[in-house]
């Protein structure tokens, strides 16, 4: 893994564009995740399958250099994408996507140990703006009929926020084989309750193929090269436009309303990453 002082001007900022690029990708989950008629055991079981197939088409020999933190994290991204779905099915896609967004907290505290770098006074002050403004999210979408859901959702927030930093400390050679194996144990592990429920329809294919191929294979793909040039905590912060647009496109395609408090965090999400990134150049 090369230190952070060792990545140019020019490869960070590739790495921010790759995250933000990623982040954009990851925000249509929550509509497809609304639509599709299965429940999030078939969901899970065959996206996965798509993305399997399509990160190992990116990454190709990469994909299969296993260790074991490749094989720890595996295990993390499966738990972390079946307790999203999960979420986004019981509550709302704001909710979730709210409260699995916790994960830079604990980022934010555990990095600076692991990987011996100064805790920034710019990224504590980022830090601290963004949750505020996802506070806002929660304000109008919290419902006490969804607290299973949003348990599911903080819960995958914190497994998250461990992925997020084991797939920083592993070498960059063995990053990929965590995302190819993680959907391979998901899809595994699910196909059995899937198959009970039934085959997709035919929309439903056409959706599984964009969430497998896209939304996680391609994005994923995004995010392991934006590790290698970025700090993980920068990872999180700029991939807060995900729970920005999340509830957007669920609105748009879905008919599921953010409240006024929820379009004010996104605004504040907005400027405050804006201004972020204008005062580091």
């Amino acid at each position: 893994m090369n230190p952070i002082s060792d990545i140019s001007p020019i490869e960070r900022r590739q790495g921010i564009l790759a995250i933000l690029a990623a982040a954009v990708l990851w925000s249509t989950g929550g509509v497809f995740i609304k639509l599709i008629s299965l429940d999030a055991w078939g969901l899970c079981a065959f996206r996965a399958l798509f993305a399997a197939l399509a990160f190992f088409l990116i990454f190709r020999k990469e994909a299969l250099r296993f260790n074991r933190l490749s094989l720890l994290n595996a295990l993390l991204y499966a738990l972390c994408t079946f307790l999203f779905v999960m979420a986004t099915k019981l509550t709302t896609a704001a909710n979730a996507i709210f409260l699995q967004f916790t994960a830079p907290i604990y980022i934010l505290l555990l990095e600076p140990m692991l990987f011996r770098i100064p805790l920034r006074r710019a990224h504590v002050i980022t830090l601290l703006f963004c949750m505020a403004g996802m506070a806002l999210f929660f304000l109008d979408e919290a419902a006490p009929g969804h607290m299973t859901g949003n348990l599911l959702a903080l819960l995958s927030g914190a497994v998250l926020s461990a992925f997020t930093l084991i797939q920083k400390l592993n070498t960059p050679t063995h990053q990929a084989s965590a995302i190819l194996g993680g959907n391979l144990v998901l899809s595994l592990a699910c196909m059995p309750l899937a198959l009970q429920g039934g085959l997709p329809t035919g929309p439903d294919w056409l959706m599984l193929a964009y969430l497998g191929t896209f939304q996680l294979g391609i994005a994923y793909g995004l995010f392991t090269f934006s590790l290698r040039r970025i700090l993980a905590i920068e990872t999180s912060l700029f991939g807060m436009i995900e729970p920005v647009l999340n509830p957007m496109w669920v609105f748009f395609f879905y008919g599921e309303r953010p409240g006024n408090w929820a379009i004010a965090g996104g605004i504040v999400i907005l400027i405050t990453l804006s201004l972020r990134s204008i005062l580091n150049r």
